[in-house]
């Protein structure tokens, strides 16, 4: 169990990677005029993802649940695919990354990486980070109610990010989804 919640703590402290590199991309795209969109729903995604954190711990020592082999090493494979995707779009978007939805004018849209593939393809990695993390340590509650939790806030989410995109860059709306 203290690995599993070592194993957390080393996300958490991803977590806090992303939130450096999203503030100078944020001071980045604020200097050339960027416009921010759905700061109202930014608490409840920073919120949702703390809970995440603290409830997978929270439920394998609570719940007693046990660690299954052949569902933990596999989840701790998607997981490890799911950081990896996710710095891949970090690397790919550089300065244009950000943990909130931050459009800069005038930027052509960013088609290579993963983006050629996939508009959001972010998502694909919080959402299987969000079932694999817990999952891990059989914290199976926790995956649920994230995932659930997380569909809704990712709806609102995406589409407060496509009229944003759509918003600065018209052709945005014929990038297939």
């Amino acid at each position: 169990m203290d690995w599993y919640a070592l194993l957390v703590a080393v996300v958490a402290a991803e977590r806090v990677g992303e939130l450096a590199v999203a503030r100078r991309n944020e001071r980045w795209s604020r200097a050339r005029g960027a416009i921010e969109a759905g700061r109202g729903h930014y608490p409840a995604m920073v919120a949702l993802h703390t809970a995440l954190l603290l409830g997978c711990v929270a439920e394998a020592r609570l719940a007693d649940r046990p660690f299954l082999p052949t569902l933990g090493w596999t989840m701790l494979a998607v997981l490890l695919g799911a950081q990896a995707l996710r710095w891949w779009c970090i690397a790919t978007l550089g300065f244009r990354w950000n943990t909130r939805v931050i459009v800069v004018p005038g930027l052509p849209l960013v088609a290579r990486g993963p983006y050629r593939f996939l508009r959001h393809p972010n998502y694909v990695a919080v959402v299987a980070e969000g079932l694999a993390l817990p999952l891990v340590h059989t914290a199976w509650v926790t995956a649920v109610l994230f995932t659930l939790a997380d569909a809704a806030l990712l709806t609102v989410r995406i589409r407060c990010e496509n009229r944003a995109l759509a918003g600065v860059a018209p052709a945005y709306e014929s990038v297939p989804a």
